[in-house]
């Protein structure tokens, strides 16, 4: 018994292997069978799985859409430079150095397009501004609890026997002059942001006043030149608020002449430090604008005017300053990648 048995499982077995053999040959006819019929449609075979071609796609959907077909053909257009040829190819921006105040072109620069050229991040401007209203925020108001208020601190009046109700001392919160029960106190509104964070913000800020076409760049040692005339009588014959008004007519005139100011939405001079000339005549014109020295800017300011005005060393030190985030802190073999160049002379008057 266990002889026959054993014979019947082995018959059994050389069926199934038939079997198997006799499939495998009937798929692998089949499957070339199918695709010399789908290479006559347009189909063709991609690790197994049947596909349509692109020339066979693009007639179809031409009959049904021509907009479409259109679309089809400039994807599949091959003299067409490709996403990342394009994004590749532009690797820096042309900046214009003017001289200040005529605002003659005397140079060309390139700048790197990661220091001028950053996209649009409203995110990162939100976060930095936040950032810096929260750091200076002085957060001094401070009030006297009741152990802060001074006199003393004996009970006012009996607990019985008086017919009223019960007091304590007279600095109780319930008592005219008396202390504060939650009031305010000293304290520190300042929050944290990631310095990568934000000094991208403050190029993509530079980037967002560059592609308007208002961050004017001029020549170092900007400063109001005034006329001769003034010099000479300023000190002895204006006086009594004739100087301040002398100097708010004449840079109104000037910018003007220059198409900034109000017009524009008022302007923002940044130099390296104080400009007296400069400095004092905005002061006298806060609805025109206002100067600042490198110290005093942040983001906010570049953001709040309509035309920035700043020196070219103010731009180099502003994106030297801000661009933690492209430079590299890993060494390697002694040395430290730097970021990109701070602005390459082109042009020369």
């Amino acid at each position: 018994m266990a002889g026959k048995g054993i014979g019947c499982l082995a018959e059994a077995m050389g069926a199934l292997r038939v079997s198997a053999k006799v499939r495998e040959e009937t798929a692998i006819a089949s499957m070339l069978t199918d695709e010399a019929g789908d290479t006559q449609q347009g189909l063709y075979k991609v690790n197994g799985y049947r596909s349509l071609s692109k020339e066979y796609c693009r007639d179809k959907i031409s009959e049904y859409n021509p907009r479409h077909s259109r679309i089809m053909e400039a994807q599949y257009d091959s003299r067409q430079p490709s996403m990342t040829l394009l994004t590749s190819a532009v690797t820096t921006v042309p900046v214009t150095v003017h001289a200040f105040p005529s605002l003659e072109p005397t140079s060309l620069e390139r700048w790197d397009v990661n220091h001028l050229y950053l996209p649009l991040r409203r995110d990162l401007l939100h976060l930095a501004v936040v950032y810096e209203g929260d750091n200076t925020r002085q957060g001094t108001a401070s009030s006297k609890t009741r152990y802060d208020v001074h006199g003393s601190h004996r009970k006012m009046r009996p607990q019985k026997g008086t017919g009223r109700a019960r007091m304590g001392t007279k600095q109780s919160p319930i008592n005219r002059g008396g202390g504060k029960v939650f009031g305010p106190h000293p304290r520190d509104f300042g929050t944290s942001l990631t310095r990568k964070v934000y000094d991208k913000a403050w190029r993509t800020a530079l980037s967002y006043r560059y592609r308007k076409g208002d961050l004017i760049v001029c020549e170092d040692g900007m400063d109001l030149v005034l006329p001769t005339d003034y010099e000479l009588v300023a000190g002895k014959y204006l006086k009594d608020g004739l100087k301040e008004a002398y100097l708010k007519r004449y840079m109104t005139g000037v910018l003007g002449n220059l198409g900034l100011g109000r017009a524009s939405g008022r302007t923002l001079f940044v130099t390296g430090n104080r400009r007296e000339a400069l400095f004092g005549a905005m002061e006298q014109l806060p609805w025109e604008g206002r100067a600042l020295d490198l110290q005093d800017v942040d983001v906010k300011d570049l953001l709040e005017t309509g035309k920035v005005v700043l020196e070219r060393s103010v731009l180099k030190e502003m994106i030297k300053k801000h661009q933690s985030d492209l430079v590299s802190r890993v060494v390697m073999q002694g040395l430290v990648k730097g970021g990109p160049k701070l602005g390459t002379p082109v042009i020369r008057a």
